[in-house]
């Protein structure tokens, strides 16, 4: 029997799952990040990164995060190479009304926000598991690295807040058609339900980009 992943809609479907798994996890993250803002003191923030980064279970789901990450990126790779090798040849005038902006430019904004997440992984994650980051005592037991503090000093930086926001933007470009492409994958594809799927994506993917947004322009403009 033929492995389904071997065909174009298993390696979509694969796109699909790890999508959505991603789209979960951009939710944790922002409820993490954004502690940076609603309180005074960095405390919440750090404790619960620490929490993410020792927890087993965490660290179980981490590995699956990252298999996710890297799922989606090769099959979205090897998908939009077939589809550019299935019509190498291409129109003079594109049909716009066949294919959404987002949807065209799908493969151009996921290469920008890789280049981020590399950036990304190595100011913080790489730096909170591997660098020398200062240790912080909350309550004179608990140890856990004072990763909000290298949080805050980045975002105090102009050409980062910049940066941060432009590739959020990008990621929200990305978000407004994986969302539904998503679930329209998955099977969630009829005339009842697509419009609020549609209208939750539109919803999910601009409250994610100013939830990230809205954090490094507060920490520059009042810390």
């Amino acid at each position: 029997m033929t492995n389904i992943f071997t065909y174009s809609i298993g390696r979509k479907l694969i796109v699909a799952l790890a999508g959505v798994f991603l789209i979960l996890f951009l939710l944790v993250h922002l409820g993490i990040n954004i502690t940076l803002i609603l309180f005074k003191s960095t405390q919440t923030f750090n404790v619960a990164a620490h929490f993410m980064g020792t927890n087993i279970i965490i660290k179980i789901i981490e590995i699956v995060l990252f298999g996710g990450i890297i799922l989606h990126i090769i099959y979205s790779l090897i998908i939009q190479v077939q589809n550019w090798l299935a019509r190498p040849v291409r129109y003079r005038i594109p049909n716009f009304a066949l294919l959404s902006f987002f949807s065209k430019f799908q493969i151009h904004t996921a290469a920008i926000i890789l280049v981020f997440l590399v950036i990304h992984m190595t100011n913080f994650y790489f730096k909170n598991r591997f660098g020398q980051v200062e240790e912080i005592t909350y309550n004179g037991t608990k140890y856990v690295h004072d990763l909000g503090a290298i949080v805050i000093q980045k975002f105090q930086i102009s050409g980062f807040v910049i940066l941060y926001i432009s590739c959020f933007i990008f990621l929200l470009f990305h978000l407004l058609h994986g969302f539904h492409s998503a679930f329209q994958t998955l099977g969630l594809n009829h005339k009842t339900y697509t419009p609020f799927i549609k209208a939750l994506g539109i919803i999910y993917s601009i409250l994610v980009f100013a939830g990230f947004a809205s954090i490094p322009i507060v920490i520059y403009f009042t810390l």
